[in-house]
């Protein structure tokens, strides 16, 4: 399956609650704006072979920044952010 990057760039939406997942999840306090342009950043830099399709979702791995990115298929709506964890050898 082919996926679309631009598309998914041109339509990612946010709900309010998803602010304060976010945070949670990573830590941190960031501003509405800025885990927008945070996580804009982040898919656009990753590449297309890091994105998988599973059922109504895209997952979205960035191993560099330490990020998943999970983001609804239909609605481009973001769901949750977590943290990667690398393996250590």
């Amino acid at each position: 399956m082919i996926i679309n990057k631009t598309q998914i760039l041109n339509n990612i939406c946010y709900t309010e609650l998803v602010y304060d997942r976010i945070n949670k999840k990573l830590n941190s306090n960031f501003t509405k704006s800025e885990i927008e342009t945070m996580l804009f950043g982040v898919i656009k830099e990753t590449q297309e072979k890091f994105f998988l399709k599973n059922g109504k979702n895209y997952y979205i791995s960035n191993t560099e920044n330490d990020i998943g990115i999970t983001v609804n298929s239909y609605t481009y709506r973001i769901i949750t952010v977590d943290r990667i964890t690398k393996i250590k050898k």
